[in-house]
């Protein structure tokens, strides 16, 4: 092997002689280990960063403030939520590095705050003034003219009086539930003393009264005929509050929103039916504990305190927004018709060994030859087609699926549904467990049982996350297997904006593996064996660990050592004490890591030889791909797994080895070094948790991989 390249990008690192002893466990060691929240947050704020570079199109850029939001919403739906209920129990459980629930709050609150205002000040200041100046346009009701105003008003009493339902707190009315992440007016009213028969009634004191912006209505209400110019719908909502409480005065009002603790957790061993019991748990999520209160920057210090108070929250919780309270709303504008605010339309492409046999039999083609697809370069269609094929060819005689994230309209599960119809063996494992889908998951897991599809929900105590799908084929010589295994979901529309990859094979260890693990998913196999697929909770965690000892121990012995990962996060403690061992050992490590990375690199002694990168840009990075030198035998992986506790231990997981030399010289010099070459959207972590810029040399040209991956074929 020549090793040349990878030699050359390690220059600068130096083996260390220093060994910093490590503990039997990690955990409770701040040196060692970085705080998992806090890592998430750094992730966020590489997002922010794409918001704020003027380089990007407009459009592009509010996409990312979009983001940005979306993103914090589950982080206090879910982990926030978490540690305010370690707090609220007395647990006193560390986090890995150390920190109690109580000093991850205060260190998430103080980090958040000024990125959330330079969020707004980006989008307030920035992005929505230029994109005035490009024609579109978000007028405050304030500032439309009398004859804009007429018109909003009467669209207001078409379109949205009728759903509205004020709600007042008085000794008869107590303080409405305010449900997760809506949109809410609070206002304060009193009586109109000018009301005729008004003084026959006595004086009455002012009243707290909200309103619930209508999520069935458009939140960006179009002004006059024009199709680039919107003003918000809660100010409308706000300039006609009066008409919904006759013979009083709307003395105040301002905007506020609640984030409640989405997080679902089931007594599976006491479900005697996972699917009811899911959809009785989601009735329940929208009652979880408030664990964020958004209020407009203007909100009175009374009233903000009272609704504090009558929603359950603390000060600590509350986020005061000098700007809109729902930035995904203006996602809306995205969809506009303003090409040259976006980025480059994407130009996909098919394998080459698929165009230059287009009038050959898929199954031939992929009997000949292992076929890699990367997404979202190579379009989805490969994927779709292979299923679509399968459920209408008459050899065919079963189709088996994994099925976690499908998407609303989902084309796959409806060749299912044909498949079965028509008489094949079709299993499908629905993961009704899969976080924020599970309502989606529900509705196909009840179409596909109605269409005949054998209909499986998961394991008892594992959430199945692995993306496999089984062909068995009728052919001359009996029957035949195909697989398909990848990196990410069956979801052609996620497939557009997520890198993945995926492997179409008829290798026969492969298919009996499949079959294997099938047989495990929807019976009573206990399978603790495989002959290529590592499978997790049974051998990935003991698999990928016995590899990087590998590498450690060649380089022990003064052989090369090499470790190439990409993932989207890195937060096993077992895996991350194994690369710490390789470091010292002299071992070379790449970690390319998107999200939350828990490794501390570059520290000598200890992570001298670990370098540790996260590329966030137009595509989410999704895909995880795994590389050993092995002494010039190279091995690689690619599947469903991120180097975490959760996916090692508590979910069901595939990878599967790439055993085509040309396909593992592609994922080598095409996908891997090339995403180590990117100086324009990768980011370095430093020993101090902090990331930066990949800075270029002088001479070093500009090279951004996502930009090259673009038209490449496989």
């Amino acid at each position: 092997m020549d090793t040349a390249i990878t030699e050359a990008q390690f220059k600068e690192a130096t083996i260390t002689k220093q060994i910093i002893e490590l503990p039997e466990s990690l955990l409770h060691h701040k040196n060692l280990l970085f705080n998992r929240e806090l890592s998430w947050v750094e992730f966020n704020r590489r997002v922010l960063e794409e918001a704020l570079d003027e380089t990007q199109p407009l459009l592009e850029r509010l996409k990312f403030l979009s983001i940005f939001s979306t993103n914090l919403d589950e982080f206090f739906m879910i982990r926030v939520s978490g540690l305010k209920d370690q707090l609220e129990d007395n647990a006193v459980e560390l986090s890995s590095d150390g920190m109690t629930p109580a000093e991850q709050l205060k260190e998430l609150r103080e980090r958040l705050l000024p990125m959330i205002e330079e969020q707004m000040r980006c989008l307030c200041e920035d992005v929505l003034p230029k994109l005035e100046d490009e024609g579109i346009v978000i007028k405050s009701y304030e500032d439309l003219t009398d004859d804009e105003r007429h018109a909003l008003n009467i669209y207001f009493m078409q379109n949205v009086f009728p759903v509205l339902t004020p709600q007042a707190v008085d000794p008869s009315h107590k303080f409405p539930y305010i449900s997760n992440l809506s949109l809410n007016l609070g206002l304060i009213i009193e009586p109109d003393e000018t009301t005729v028969g008004f003084s026959s009634l006595g004086k009455s004191e002012a009243r707290f009264a909200r309103i619930k912006v209508p999520p069935i209505v458009p939140r960006l209400v179009p002004v006059g005929n024009s199709e680039n110019c919107f003003t918000w719908l809660g100010q409308l909502i706000a300039a006609n509050a009066s008409l919904l409480f006759p013979g009083m005065h709307v003395k105040q009002s301002y905007m506020f929103r609640v984030t409640r603790d989405a997080d679902i957790e089931i007594r599976e061993d006491e479900a005697g039916d996972l699917l009811r019991v899911m959809e009785q748990e989601l009735q329940q999520r929208r009652f979880g504990t408030a664990a964020r209160l958004e209020v407009h920057n203007d909100m009175p210090d009374e009233m903000l305190d009272y609704l504090a108070k009558s929603i359950g929250v603390t000060n600590d919780d509350v986020y005061r927004i000098n700007g809109p309270l729902n930035v995904s709303d203006l996602m809306a504008l995205y969809k506009l018709e303003k090409p040259e605010l976006k980025d480059k339309p994407l130009h996909t492409t098919v394998p080459e060994v698929f165009k230059q046999n287009s009038n050959k039999p898929i199954f031939d083609i992929i009997k000949e030859q292992d076929v890699l697809v990367h997404h979202p370069y190579t379009t989805y269609s490969t994927v779709t087609d292979f299923i679509n094929t399968a459920a209408k060819d008459r050899d065919v005689l079963a189709i088996k699926i994994c099925l976690y994230r499908t998407g609303q309209h989902s084309p796959i599960v409806q060749a299912l549904m044909q498949a079965s119809e028509a008489g094949k063996q079709v299993a499908a494992l629905v993961e009704l467990k899969a976080r924020f889908d599970e309502e989606n998951n529900i509705g196909w897991a009840r179409r596909l049982e109605r269409a005949g599809v054998h209909v499986v929900y998961g394991l008892l105590g594992l959430k199945t996350h692995c993306k496999m799908a089984l062909v068995v084929r009728r052919e001359n010589n009996g029957l035949k297997r195909y697989v398909h295994i990848a990196t990410g979901n069956y979801n052609p529309t996620t497939s557009r904006i997520y890198t993945d990859f995926g492997l179409f094979t008829a290798d026969e260890e492969i298919g009996a593996d499949a079959t294997d693990l099938f047989n495990f998913l929807t019976g009573y196999s206990r399978q603790t064996h495989y002959r290529k697929l590592l499978v997790a909770p049974v051998n990935m965690r003991e698999k990928m660990i016995w590899l990087i000892k590998r590498e450690t121990e060649n380089a022990k012995k003064g052989l090369p050592a090499r470790i190439i990962a990409k993932i989207n996060s890195l937060t096993d403690t077992q895996v991350i004490h194994a690369l710490y061992e390789a470091s010292q050992a002299g071992v070379c490590v790449d970690l390319i890591v998107r999200g939350v990375c828990m490794l501390r690199p570059n520290v000598e002694g200890l992570s001298g030889n670990i370098r540790v990168r996260s590329i966030v840009g137009r595509f989410l990075e999704h895909s995880r791909l795994f590389y050993f030198l092995n002494e010039g035998n190279e091995e690689i992986f690619i599947g469903s797994a991120d180097w975490m506790k959760r996916n090692l231990s508590h979910r069901v997981e595939v990878f599967t080895p790439i055993c085509d030399a040309r396909l593992r010289r592609y994922l080598k010099e095409e996908i891997l070094l090339n995403y180590l070459r990117d100086n324009v959207k990768a980011r370095w972590l430093s020993a101090d948790g902090t990331y930066s810029r990949v800075k270029s040399n002088e001479n070093e040209e500009i090279f951004e991989s996502q930009s090259f991956f673009v038209g490449r074929s496989i």
